[in-house]
């Protein structure tokens, strides 16, 4: 597998207000390989090294491919990388499902329409009347950039009414980071934080030249630090599944599970809801909040994001 890449002429750097696609798959090649030790991939490790994780030579003999062929895709060169190699590297670098689908989002990006880049989101009326009719559930649809587009009752008493905030700042990288309440709310707000960080990581791949990303991006990075911190990291995480605990002012503390369902329509929206054990005392204070309801906060419909 150990095959060349074909001379090309270097691309321009990216422009239009959207992300460096090129430093972003050179800086991730780079911090994967870094958290890697000799031993981790059954590698004899001869001493001290200038720096942390493995050589980019040793990386490029257990993906089977040339020093010079790794070196030229770490340095954000993934023009004509085949899919089979990519493979290997991921293997070789131990990737996750989700780190793996973002390699190959950078060094093999599909083509995207800027009018469907730029487009708001919206989110189909069936699906707002099925949120409305979700009662003892907390539910909301996220998109793009984590972007928050409709909800129902309940989540509006568990979260907050978010009706009351302008749409640009209906999203959750901005409320977790920005937001003095939301970070009260989360027991474990450092996990919320990188579970956010590692969403818009995958957004960003799939979508560098998005310029609504590359605006929140910088935002979050000059006014907090913990976001440069996490961003730096390079992470991706894909929404799934798991569980979250939360200190409410009005209920207390509280266990709740989350599920993900991607819409097939809209494959960039996803339907998130909560819910509590069976007999639990979150459960308890889940059916308290929902016979509160708009005393606990007011209600909101939510519209779409402009």
């Amino acid at each position: 597998m150990d095959e060349q890449p074909e001379p090309v002429q270097e691309p321009a750097p990216e422009t239009g207000g959207g992300l460096d696609r090129r430093a972003e798959l050179s800086e991730f090649l780079r911090t994967r390989r870094a958290r890697l030790k000799p031993e981790d991939v059954g590698l004899p490790d001869f001493g001290r090294r200038r720096v942390p994780g493995l050589r980019r030579e040793e990386l490029a003999q257990l993906a089977g491919v040339s020093v010079a062929y790794y070196t030229r895709l770490e340095q954000g060169n993934g023009r004509n990388v085949s899919a089979e190699v990519l493979d290997a590297i991921a293997r070789a670098l131990r990737l996750t499902g989700a780190e793996h689908a973002h390699l190959t989002h950078l060094a093999k990006p599909k083509q995207h329409k800027k009018k469907q880049t730029a487009r708001a989101e919206q989110v189909r009326p069936a699906l707002r009347h099925l949120l409305d009719s979700i009662d003892a559930v907390p539910a909301y649809v996220v998109g793009r950039r984590s972007d928050i587009l409709a909800w129902n009752r309940m989540a509006a008493a568990l979260f907050g009414d978010w009706a009351e905030l302008p749409a640009p700042e209906r999203n959750w990288a901005r409320l977790v980071f920005l937001r003095p309440d939301y970070r009260e709310l989360y027991v474990e707000w450092d996990q919320k934080a990188s579970d956010i960080v590692g969403y818009l990581r995958m957004d960003a791949g799939c979508h560098p030249d998005d310029p609504k990303l590359s605006a929140l991006v910088g935002e979050l990075s000059v006014k907090s630090e913990e976001f440069r911190r996490l961003w730096a990291a390079h992470d991706v995480k894909e929404k799934s599944y798991g569980v979250k605990r939360m200190r409410h002012p009005l209920v207390g503390d509280l266990t709740l599970s989350f599920e993900t369902f991607r819409l097939v329509d809209e494959p960039e929206q996803s339907l998130i809801t909560y819910h509590a054990e069976p007999d639990s005392a979150s459960a308890e204070a889940l059916r308290l909040l929902a016979s509160w309801g708009a005393d606990a906060t007011r209600a909101g419909s939510g519209t779409p994001a402009q």
